[in-house]
């Protein structure tokens, strides 16, 4: 075996995973510890050394699977995600760029792709993409007709709630998300329209009980489907493996017998 294929396999180990995990939960508590000025003034000079010995091991990493796997290192989307996310703690704190240090945090989310639930969860919900743009078009289209309607009704009386398109398009949205919707919005809108629950009813069935629910659906039946997909691939590993196990008994039995 080479060493570029032992190298990738001790990089596939489950322990070696659970050492980067470590390491990204360790990162991450102190990257939230260098926002408190009592610890950064009693110890800063240790937590930043903390965060640069993470950052050297996530680079080393890094550098050992561009190493071991070569161009294969870039058909997967997750190691650019991790290559991206590592590559931001390089930028000069310094000038305009300054603000991107701030990014840094982003290296939590190299949980995502050393989890592989986490990582189900992620590819469940892009393959829901697709569906939601429908579902997201129709809420467009919803809130387009309800913020008109609304702006017509009410806009009168209560201009800094439908006072024109946009402000109807936030006032609905907070009603659909039921956030002081009664007594910030529709309670007092309904003291000088005492009908308008027939409109904000109807609005809150449609939006939040049924359009948001569908999406929920959408992403829940992504994850099921990928699931399904992960296991059947699974299945079909194993399968393989039990042939080519099969096939070097059978030719070591015809070795035998000759």
């Amino acid at each position: 075996m080479s060493f570029r294929a032992r190298l990738s396999d001790f990089l596939d180990k489950p322990s070696t995973q659970y050492v980067i995990i470590a390491v990204i939960v360790v990162n991450a508590i102190v990257l939230g510890m260098e926002t408190s000025k009592s610890l950064m003034a009693a110890a800063g000079p240790l937590i930043i050394g903390i965060d640069r010995l993470c950052l050297a091991i996530f680079t080393v990493e890094l550098i050992a699977k561009l190493y071991a796997r070569g161009g294969a290192f870039f058909r997967s989307g997750w190691n650019i995600f991790d290559l991206l996310v590592v590559g931001i703690s390089y930028v000069p704190d310094a000038g305009g760029l300054s603000v991107l240090r701030a990014l840094r945090i982003l290296r939590v989310l190299r949980l995502v792709s050393t989890m592989p639930r986490l990582r189900r969860v992620i590819e469940g919900f892009l393959s829901a993409v697709p569906g939601m743009a429908s579902v997201f078009g129709l809420m467009a289209l919803i809130f387009y007709i309800a913020s008109v309607i609304a702006s017509k009704l009410f806009g009168s009386s209560f201009p800094n709630f439908f006072g024109d398109l946009g402000r109807s398009a936030y006032s609905l949205f907070q009603i659909m998300t039921l956030e002081s919707w009664s007594m910030g919005i529709v309670r007092p809108v309904m003291e000088v329209y005492p009908y308008a629950w027939a409109f904000f009813v109807p609005f809150i069935l449609i939006t939040t009980f049924a359009v948001v629910n569908l999406v929920v659906g959408l992403i829940v039946n992504s994850m099921q489907e990928a699931h399904a997909e992960e296991e059947v691939a699974a299945t079909e590993a194993y399968r393989e493996e039990i042939i080519q196990r099969l096939t070097a008994i059978e030719k070591k039995l015809n070795v035998r017998g000759d």
